[in-house]
């Protein structure tokens, strides 16, 4: 099977020696979206403005791929401050409708660009 990497103008461009997406055969894995808002350029403020940017890019990276939210089969949620799961959770909530994929989610000590949220996804057609 061949690897494709995928690339688009609609969600941050990496910030190190990776791409936002890889494709192989029927299967997209995302790399981590940060909450940064595309058209300012830096993160969003706020975690729940950042968790929409966030879910945003990696709409924009599916997208690229002919993929959809309803493609996804699985995301894991990085947290810098876990008590701001809830907050989070209704916003990823209003992404899917119907069937949900699986998911982790975590907390961690330090995010990239001094984030509050992370997102990562898989999906398949």
């Amino acid at each position: 099977m061949d690897k494709k990497m995928i690339a688009t103008s609609n969600a941050p461009a990496a910030i190190g020696p990776y791409a936002q997406a890889v494709q192989m055969g029927d299967f997209l894995y995302t790399s981590g979206q940060l909450g940064i808002d595309v058209a300012a350029g830096k993160l969003a403020e706020g975690v729940e403005n950042q968790a929409h940017c966030a879910m945003k890019n990696l709409g924009a990276i599916l997208a690229e791929a002919g993929y959809g939210y309803e493609n996804i089969v699985k995301t894991t949620i990085f947290l810098q401050d876990l008590g701001d799961f809830a907050k989070v959770n209704a916003i990823y909530e209003s992404y899917f409708s119907g069937v949900y994929p699986a998911r982790s989610c975590v907390q961690v000590a330090k995010l990239p660009l001094g984030g509050l949220v992370e997102i990562e996804a898989v999906a398949a057609k």
